[in-house]
């Protein structure tokens, strides 16, 4: 019986091996073709070709062979993917729907785990009985995350549960996708307009030991289910059980926010008010969960948000959470009301004395009102429309590097307090515009920015 398991477990560990070898390759293959069909653009340029028209195609070529090696990996370049994918809205109308076809695939399902596979981690997490803990137990996933899938199941009291199991040695695959993709961010950057690469990977990459322990999902989600208890807007399944490779929580059925952006892209009137009240509850979730939870759910992409058919927002996936036990930073809120009332003069002083200019680089608040215009129309008005042609607009004014608006930035650097809540920022815009939806953005601002809420109810 011994060797037979010893067996068992080299053939995983194998398995592992093969399978973390294989990412590897198909992750190495991406600079190179790049690399590759950008000699072959030059050429064309030099035979005459139109320059625009080449940077195009060799621009939708890379995206289409960068999204679908992604999408086919599960571990860090799925995840990765998964938090580019909400700048889809960004990518330019030139490149087409099939560039943007290929940065949603990133959020669809990964291929399954084997049904052996996935009982052999039950039998190592739950115990060896833990049947007995369910009336019936779906051998095929109904959905896949980027170290785990879900399987449909009912618990022991009857009530529908979804098991998200971690793949067996996800650990070691997200390590290592994780150093591969460090090695390509320059690349990366250049096929994805606006897309920060840098510090999205290395927040995925910082936050890893935590994610693969599902016990941290489960108690920052325990936190969310009871804060947002009751609620009549917005939900949380709760957690029946917890282990470090498996989470059990409530299921829940309703319509996934992607299917609600896709049905808008091909009737926009008819999804108008649903796409509204989408983004005004995911709006609504975002700026009051610290404040509520003291938590900020940080994994923004559509595929961890669905509409209930009693109208409410179900939220999922806690494995990303930035701790804010005392809510939003209030100097968030001073620096948005200055930027309101176009005190660019006292924004530049507060940006200076609080770590936002890089030390010894010098910069002006007419550099400062340049740069920050692009970005500043959804607070000139009470209620504003989110579209990817105001996207595309702000990527590419963020992506112009000959721009003097770019000059400044690379004089700025966000404090490390703050790259986690711009990140959730810069996501949960890509979805809005995703879902050509308008929201009183200035008003949830003010209800819960303490800086912006003062000085706003004091005026």
């Amino acid at each position: 019986m011994a060797k037979v398991g010893v067996r068992r477990h080299d053939g995983v560990v194998s398995e592992i091996v093969r399978r973390s070898s294989s990412r590897n390759a198909k992750l190495a293959k991406i600079p190179l073709g790049i690399a590759g069909r950008a000699a072959v653009g030059f050429g064309k340029r030099l035979a005459g070709g139109d320059k625009g028209e080449i940077n195009a195609q060799l621009n939708q070529k890379a995206a289409e062979q960068l999204f679908t090696v992604l999408g086919e990996l599960k571990g860090g370049a799925m995840k990765f993917g998964q938090a580019l994918s909400v700048m889809e809205a960004a990518v330019p109308e030139e490149f087409g729907e099939h560039y943007r076809d290929a940065l949603t695939k990133l959020q669809a399902a990964a291929p399954p785990m084997p049904a052996e596979a996935v009982h052999r981690v039950l039998d190592q997490q739950l115990g060896t009985q833990w049947r007995q803990r369910f009336h019936s137990f779906e051998d095929s996933p109904s959905a896949s995350a980027s170290i785990g899938q879900v399987h449909k199941a009912v618990w022991s009291d009857g009530r529908t549960v979804a098991v998200k199991v971690q793949y067996p040695g996800a650990d070691e695959a997200l390590r290592a996708d994780l150093k591969t993709l460090s090695r390509m961010t320059g690349l990366i950057s250049s096929v994805i307009p606006g897309a920060d690469v840098k510090p999205i990977l290395a927040e995925i990459t910082e936050r890893t030991e935590e994610e693969l322990d599902y016990r941290n999902e489960a108690a920052n989600q325990r936190a969310f289910a009871k804060a947002f208890d009751g609620h009549p807007e917005l939900v949380v399944p709760k957690v029946v059980a917890s282990a470090p490779k498996v989470i059990v929580t409530e299921w829940l059925e309703g319509t996934p926010v992607s299917q609600i952006i896709k049905a808008g892209a091909a009737d926009p009137g008819s999804t108008l008010a649903l796409r509204n009240r989408v983004a005004l509850l995911m709006g609504r979730f975002h700026f009051s969960s610290p404040e509520t939870v003291g938590l900020l759910h940080a994994d923004p992409h559509p595929g961890n948000f669905m509409m209930l058919a009693d109208g409410r927002l179900a939220v999922i996936d806690f494995g990303a959470c930035a701790p804010l036990p005392n809510g939003f930073p209030e100097i968030l809120g001073r620096m948005l009301s200055m930027a309101v009332e176009e005190d660019y003069d006292g924004l530049t002083q507060l940006m200076y004395d609080n770590g936002w200019v890089i030390p010894g680089r010098t910069i002006t608040h007419r550099e400062i009102a340049d740069y920050l215009r692009p970005f500043s129309d959804p607070i000139k008005t009470d209620s504003f429309h989110f579209t990817r042609r105001w996207m595309q607009r702000v990527a590419g004014k963020a992506t112009d590097f000959t721009s003097s608006e770019m000059k400044t930035a690379r004089a700025l650097q966000l404090p490390a307090e703050h790259v986690m809540i711009f990140r959730v920022l810069g996501g949960s815009v890509g979805i809005l515009a995703q879902l050509d939806a308008e929201i009183p953005f200035m008003q949830l601002a003010a209800t819960w920015l303490p800086g912006l809420r003062d000085e706003r109810s004091a005026s």
